[in-house]
């Protein structure tokens, strides 16, 4: 899929979510519009003297519900649509969540594999340079997405503050613990899936046992982990070069070794090599699409064996592929549900910047847990309210929300 065509079918579900909910035509126009869009270029000097210009964006959704929230991704492809797309998905995730945020996102198009480490601090910092005008603990929270670690998010807070010229913890989140950032952040978008999982196995009387997780990184590796922990039974697991197969289950620790050792989940010893496609394909109970958008479509839904496709990407399913799915009694759980557990947790590591108190690894689990499962209660209530499919209701009470927002403002 494009960036374009993403947009298009970003702005298509809102279209479809505001006629469900009975949203004016004027609420609807605003909503499928960005109030503030920032395309910024600047310096980055390189370590052998010489200079290239980067392009970045800033763009900024809808602030009823409160400020603005979101990642930051660093990517060669990154186009403003899809910058657009994810800040509009973002502030539909923060009030299906029932977080006082609207949404933003952030991307830098450079290829991280090409910078050495000096020249990757000098990437983010620059970034925060430009972008300072339209940031703050007050108005936008950047954090991290695709290819931007916890390290990196400390360089941009220091440049924040130098800029601010004080301390501003609750500046960025997703940073160091030594810097203000929350236990649990790195791992609060595979937790998040785990409770809504628990919720979904309640709410369909059926106990879950094997998964095939696509994208083996911070949030698929997690994932993966924690499931094999649980002593569920992962089959599959994949990363950019391509996918492993064992019926009887993978050791997630080996993987994870393999991969340090070799830089791919590829050529896992005891397991079959599979593409990436293969592995959507899989007849197991769960799915996790945990990599990038737009893997589920038209194109192959109907080849889609799994129970249930729990999205931890950013749109990796789009709206016809979920009513297709949805037509063949998969259930789909969204990605403004499923993977909120990484705003969550940053929401969290930003009250604690704001009062300077911080909470204990426990007590970031246990209110993580709780505020996944109201979510997921919240959506499947939608979903009996409008008699549809949990996408479908993620995304109606997304757009509801914000919209009585905008309403309560007179906006």
């Amino acid at each position: 899929m494009k960036d374009s065509d993403f947009l298009s079918s970003t702005l298509g579900t809102i279209d479809r979510s505001c006629d469900m909910a009975k949203i004016d035509g004027r609420h609807c126009l605003i909503l499928k519009s960005i109030s503030r869009g920032l395309a910024v270029e600047y310096p980055l000097a390189h370590d052998d003297g010489s200079t290239s210009i980067v392009r970045a964006y800033r763009f900024q959704h809808n602030g009823a519900r409160g400020p603005l929230k979101g990642g930051i991704r660093i990517a060669p492809g990154v186009t403003g649509a899809e910058v657009t797309a994810l800040a509009m998905l973002m502030s539909l995730k923060s009030a299906v969540l029932g977080l006082p945020y609207g949404g933003a996102k952030g991307g830098i198009v450079a290829d991280v594999n090409q910078l050495s480490r000096a020249e990757l601090e000098r990437l983010c910092r620059g970034y925060i340079r430009a972008v300072y005008p339209v940031i703050g603990p007050d108005t936008d929270i950047p954090a991290p997405d695709m290819n931007v670690s916890m390290e990196a998010m400390g360089w941009m807070l220091d440049e924040y503050e130098t800029l601010a010229g004080r301390h501003v913890p609750a500046a960025v989140t997703g940073k160091p613990l030594v810097l203000g950032g929350s236990k649990g952040r790195v791992t609060a978008v595979a937790w998040g899936g785990i409770f809504v999982m628990e919720e979904v196995e309640h709410r369909q009387g059926e106990q879950y046992a094997t998964y095939a997780v696509q994208g083996f990184g911070n949030v698929g590796g997690n994932m993966a982990m924690i499931l094999h922990n649980k002593h569920k039974r992962v089959v599959a697991v994949s990363d950019s070069k391509g996918g492993i197969f064992n019926g009887h289950g993978l050791d997630i620790h080996a993987v994870s070794r393999h991969k340090e050792q070799t830089g791919s989940v590829v050529d896992f010893p005891g397991a079959d090599n599979i593409s990436n496609e293969d592995l959507l394909e899989l007849g197991v109970d769960v799915l996790v699409p945990a990599a990038k958008e737009d893997q589920i479509g038209e194109r192959n839904a109907d080849r889609i064996k799994a129970k249930v496709v729990l999205c931890l990407a950013n749109g990796p399913i789009d709206r016809k592929g979920s009513e297709m799915l949805a037509a063949r009694g998969i259930l789909v759980v969204p990605d403004i549900l499923a993977n909120g557990g990484g705003v969550a947790v940053s929401h969290f590591e930003w009250v604690e910047g704001r009062e300077g108190l911080y909470w204990s690894g426990p007590e970031v689990s246990q209110k993580l847990k709780d505020l996944m499962k109201r979510a997921y209660r919240d959506v499947y209530d939608t979903s009996q309210e409008y008699h549809c499919d949990l996408y479908t209701a993620a995304y109606v009470l997304g757009v509801r929300n914000v919209v009585e927002a905008m309403k309560a403002r007179s906006i």
